[in-house]
């Protein structure tokens, strides 16, 4: 059985190549979550104008940040202490290559029901989302309290995590695909059912209602070719 977040606590998602990994819920949830967008522009001069045009050039990638605390020092500081590591290589093993993918998962920050904030899709419709997927560009782990006999006990953790989208999320972004219109994808090798659910909902959380629409009783064996059916969601909200 696969194994859940406590309720109200932010979790991480690996999408590995050989599937999805059990939740990694934080000790504490963040104080801040910090989203940036940077698109490119170029400036063309034109004589005698008093500012260059600016044309668009290309978007770049929405970065996520995030800080996480970890802490084992109520469990003992003497000479049974627990290292705090126990806790922290759990995420940050995660910027590690995959030896069958030949490169780190990408993976899905979850803050989803419970989570401070959790309406914010309600308040403004261009931030309607309560996870991020990407790939970590950067992970720094600060040892703060160390046992007497030098057994870290706490850990700030800050996470950088890149946009991750394939070509085939990006074209249909493009093309408008609409989360409230019913489609149809063809599965290719490299798919797995938690990008699809990215690609046309933008939540790889969704991947359990496609696989019911298909009745896919093993969700991690799918073979190349297979069409699948990606229902609608209602006014392009997930239902509460």
């Amino acid at each position: 059985m696969t194994a859940a977040a406590p309720p109200g606590r932010a979790y991480l998602v690996a999408h590995w190549h050989v599937g999805d990994s059990d939740p990694i819920p934080v000790q504490y949830n963040p104080t801040e979550l910090v989203l940036e967008k940077r698109v490119q522009f170029a400036e063309i001069a034109i004589p005698g104008l008093t500012a260059p045009l600016q044309q668009f050039v290309r978007g770049q990638a929405e970065v996520l940040t995030v800080e996480l605390f970890f802490d084992t020092a109520d469990k003992g500081m003497g000479a049974q202490a627990t290292s705090v590591t126990t806790e922290t290589d759990k995420i940050y093993s995660l910027a590690r290559i995959e030896p069958s993918g030949h490169a780190p998962p990408p993976v899905t920050f979850h803050w989803g029901a419970g989570f401070p904030g959790e309406n914010l899709a309600d308040q403004l419709e261009g931030q309607l989302r309560e996870s991020f997927t990407g790939v970590i560009a950067s992970i720094r782990q600060t040892f703060t309290l160390f046992s007497a006999g030098g057994v870290p006990l706490r850990a700030k953790l800050a996470l950088t995590i890149n946009e991750y989208k394939t070509l085939g999320n990006q074209l249909d972004e493009l093309n408008l695909s609409s989360p409230d219109r019913t489609h149809s994808h063809v599965l290719s090798s490299s798919d797995q059912l938690w990008s699809v659910a990215q690609r046309y909902y933008s939540r790889p959380a969704e991947w359990r209602r496609i696989a019911e629409a298909n009745g896919l009783a093993d969700p991690r064996r799918l073979e190349a070719g297979l069409r699948l059916a990606v229902p609608a969601i209602d006014g392009g909200r997930r239902s509460r």
